[in-house]
């Protein structure tokens, strides 16, 4: 079994690669790590609505009871609502059953400490070691050592609401918008938090049956919203990934706004209030050349970190930063939250927009943004970091790289959730950097698929 926790908590096919015993060693394990300090630590559960949430649950609370910790169920809940609740509960950790935007039948487990942060890497390598070199951290306790469920009040729900409502003082009354829920965990509390501001909503990806999250629906797959923005004549329409900690929004035109064009327009709303601390942004590597221009003629520096959330956020703690995030979506608020949130995030965009005067599409228009191509190889799990022992493939890498040289950039990272290897391609020509990037991209999977 080679390394556990990728970018985002441990991942895999559900019941293939990430089974109920992985889950209850998980369970086991983290409630050792995370409760040292705790002679009857309390875990928050929350899961998404794929169909496998239900097993790994079961599996994974019986791990942690096992171990003498106490388990709340919150039940179908955005990733960012049990950062939330476990400070609102006072519970010493969280854990989010998700794999956020991939297909149904993937599933993922993510901690959560008490202060409702992402795991470092260090807590994370402690509980793998467990799970890898197969300790029994429980001795097998018995009687009343061990753990229970403890029944969760019916107010999960509104105190995440309620949280989320207090992010903005702007009034939105009335503000034509269309929600797209991925038919995931955002399917219940996006709908209760903009009907109780006032907004006039339409609803799609809300009938999740277990097997549909993000199917053809969510921030991967904004074509319906698109269609369904100019339909309605809505100013904006907001499309949430499985887990709800990520944002794709959609102008009034049918326009498609990233991340970093989501960025852009909340900093630019931020600095102008002046909470912008220091002037300072970060972003990932994969952040356009566009934005960083932007920025740059906004006055304000930006922080670079790898790519993921969790990076993001180390960052943001280390310089003070107040907004951060993902050309994917995911954009942390630090004055607000401790991680990604997909409905905030559409809150503060809101806000941004009415506050400005302006339509979404000009002010997204103000954002010059280069052609990018972004292909996927398909590579094994075990070669994911071995591509560059491969002298052909290192020559194909300076070629490109030639040739992108003063107008564009070549970025090649492995995924930290999937068996791929990502080639993004900046410049200015997009039939010639889509060429190279398919051209690497088919001999990375040759080579090492």
């Amino acid at each position: 079994m080679g390394r556990l926790f990728g970018t985002d908590g441990v991942r895999g096919v559900a019941n293939s690669e990430l089974t109920p015993e992985l889950a209850f060693k998980l369970g086991k394990a983290g409630a050792h790590v995370l409760s040292r300090d705790s002679s009857r630590p309390v875990f928050l559960i929350g899961k998404d609505t794929r169909l496998s949430g239900d097993m790994l649950e079961d599996a994974l609370s019986a791990g942690i009871l096992a171990v003498g910790g106490n388990v709340i169920k919150v039940g179908v809940l955005p990733t960012p609502a049990i950062a939330y609740l476990v400070k609102a509960y006072r519970a010493d950790a969280g854990v989010v059953i998700s794999a956020s935007h991939n297909p149904f039948e993937y599933n993922g487990i993510k901690f959560f400490n008490g202060d409702g942060f992402k795991l470092d890497d260090r807590i994370e390598d402690e509980i793998e070691d467990i799970i890898l070199r197969n300790i029994d951290v429980n001795s097998h306790i018995t009687g009343d050592m061990l753990g229970r469920s403890l029944e969760a009040d019916d107010e999960s729900v509104s105190k995440y609401a309620d949280f989320l409502k207090s992010t903005i003082d702007t009034d939105i009354k009335g503000i034509k918008l269309v929600l797209d829920c991925a038919n995931g965990a955002a399917y219940k509390v996006a709908e209760k938090v903009y009907s109780e501001l006032g907004a006039e909503i339409t609803i799609i990806g809300n009938k999740p049956d277990g097997t549909n999250i993000n199917d053809g629906f969510g921030s991967t797959h904004p074509e319906k919203l698109q269609r369904e923005v100019v339909k309605q004549g809505a100013l904006l329409g907001l499309a949430y990934d499985g887990d709800a900690d990520r944002l794709i929004a959609v102008d009034e035109q049918g326009r498609i706004i990233d991340g970093d064009k989501l960025i852009c327009i909340c900093a630019k709303m931020m600095k102008e209030a002046g909470s912008l601390d220091d002037d300072i942004v970060t972003a990932t590597v994969m952040s356009n050349l566009g934005f960083h221009k932007y920025m740059e003629n906004m006055g304000c520096s930006v922080e670079v970190t790898s790519v993921g959330d969790r990076y993001v956020l180390e960052s943001m703690l280390k310089t003070g930063s107040k907004i951060g995030g993902e050309q994917s979506g995911h954009i942390i608020f630090l004055n607000h939250t401790t991680t990604g949130d997909g409905i905030l995030s559409s809150l503060q965009l809101v806000q941004a927009v009415i506050r400005s005067g302006k339509k979404p599409s000009e002010l997204s228009d103000e954002i010059e943004i280069f052609p990018q191509v972004l292909r996927n190889a398909k590579v094994k799990n075990e070669n994911k970091e071995r591509f560059m022992e491969d002298g052909d493939i290192k020559a194909a890498i300076e070629d490109v790289e030639r040739a992108v040289a003063g107008s564009g950039r070549l970025l090649i990272r492995p995924s930290g959730t999937e068996p791929l290897v990502r080639v993004m391609l900046e410049g200015q020509d997009v039939a010639h950097i889509t060429k190279l990037a398919e051209e690497l991209a088919d001999l990375l999977t040759e080579r090492f698929g």
